[in-house]
């Protein structure tokens, strides 16, 4: 079947343990398939290129070697010609990097007829070591005297002062596919200011962690945007950065030119774990696939006074309070409730939360969400179902952070149904459901990948 738009050169052909970043690996100064539909003109030129994906099969986990191809890979293997000879802006942190720990800016700097001229930083900077929220400034790459601007610090857009010199802006970030989690939203942003001043926009494209098959959730109320939730998706969206553009593209809620440059031999129902690609943590908190599987839902913890385990072993996957003395009970209640917290199990700890994070310096009772089935969880029902027993029991000391928690709910929905009964908070849900569903199958023009 002929592609509606073409990519020139072998990229438009058929395509066929844990290991954390390094930081001695470089010197970084910085805190900063299914052939796809037409898409309609918005405004400027909007033109998505796209690509035919024939993906390997999904195999079993823990293969020694890459079995999938980061986007970045496939740009400077097969698709050089796109960026040779152009001025590039590169937004990235720790996680471009190539199967073999390569960074796409060691990459990108070094390929032939290629020059690197800007470097743009997410939430967490380059290095990835900020904390959540913290404002990151703008500085200099040690390694390749390239300019690093942030974009979380004083603007989420690169500037026209920032973009002056870029010809191509290119994406290259191992996202989490959760609407909460921001990186998502820079793409985005950066691809709309790229496409203002008529910069195309390259994305190189990286795995879903956690199934690009499963979508949770409620779709964002736009009311509550922010950048905790900058577009109508879901809690758990399912779409890889690429695929994300384009939807937000061809719904014309983002005006770019642009390209995706494909993962090689992922499907949708792959873990990262299945991939052969180390797992480097997109953040600090999130240290584990199961960490990421389980954030879209309790990442809803963090709209409350209760700690979601930031300053402990386990952030995402403990929740607790000082006051939270009954919570081997509550442990109890969840186990008994599998109609919202199938593939988990759950049980009472004691931690001492480091310093910097809510409750720190004390040794708190926290209850430990454990993964047994990940192939069964549905995490926004876990984190919501985790909310309501402990509000039921707690609803004096329970305090919830109203504008934060509904900005991370998409809505102040969920707010009402957890301040009433399990039951009400279940009637809120199956209507979640019912979006998640509508969402999946709205988007499955989107793809690239079966």
């Amino acid at each position: 079947m002929a592609l509606p738009w073409s990519v020139p050169g072998p990229v438009a052909r058929q395509l066929g343990g844990p290991s954390g970043y390094d930081p001695t690996l470089r010197r970084v100064e910085a805190h900063g398939t299914v052939p796809p539909m037409p898409i309609s003109p918005c405004r400027r030129v909007v033109a998505l290129v796209t690509l035919v994906v024939t993906p390997l099969a999904a195999q079993a986990p823990a293969a020694p070697a890459a079995r999938v191809t980061p986007g970045i890979t496939v740009l400077v293997r097969d698709s050089i010609h796109l960026i040779r000879g152009k001025r590039v802006g590169l937004i990235t942190n720790h996680t471009g990097r190539d199967a073999s720990g390569t960074s796409s800016i060691d990459l990108l700097a070094h390929a032939p007829g290629v020059t690197l001229v800007a470097l743009f930083g997410p939430e967490h900077g380059l290095r990835g070591i900020a904390e959540a929220g913290e404002h990151v400034a703008s500085s200099v790459d040690s390694a390749t005297g390239v300019p690093v601007f942030s974009l979380y610090g004083t603007t989420s857009v690169p500037t026209a002062e920032m973009l002056k010199n870029v010809d191509v802006l290119i994406y290259d970030i191992q996202d989490v596919a959760a609407r909460t989690y921001t990186f998502v939203w820079t793409m985005a942003l950066s691809a709309d200011a790229a496409g203002k001043r008529g910069i195309p926009f390259i994305v190189c494209d990286r795995p879903v962690p956690i199934r690009g098959d499963v979508v949770e959730g409620n779709i964002l109320d736009v009311a509550f945007r922010s950048f905790v939730g900058q577009y109508p998706v879901p809690l758990r969206y399912g779409l890889t950065p690429g695929e994300m553009l384009r939807h937000l593209v061809r719904t014309k809620q983002v005006t770019a030119a642009t390209t995706v440059i494909p993962l090689q031999g992922w499907s949708r129902a792959m873990w990262y774990d299945q991939t052969g690609l180390p797992w480097i943590a997109p953040s600090p908190n999130l240290r584990t696939v199961d960490a990421a599987l389980l954030y879209p839902g309790t990442v809803l913890v963090e709209g409350s006074n209760l700690s979601e385990g930031r300053g402990t072993d386990a952030p995402f996957q403990l929740v607790g309070a000082p006051w939270l003395t009954d919570a081997g009970e509550i442990a109890r209640i969840l186990t008994r409730l599998p109609r919202y917290t199938r593939g988990v199990s759950f049980d009472s700890v004691s931690r001492t939360i480091a310093a910097g994070q809510k409750f720190a310096g004390q040794t708190i009772p926290m209850i430990r969400i454990t993964v047994r089935d990940r192939d069964s969880v549905d995490a926004v029902r876990v984190g919501a179902a985790l909310l309501s027993i402990i509000h039921a029991k707690h609803s004096r000391e329970l305090v919830w952070r109203d504008a934060f928690l509904d900005k991370l709910a998409g809505g102040s929905a969920l707010r009402a149904a957890l301040n009433g009964t399990i039951s009400e908070t279940g009637t809120l849900l199956a209507n979640w459901r019912a979006q998640a569903a509508r969402f999946e199958r709205d988007t499955r023009v989107d793809r690239l990948y079966r």
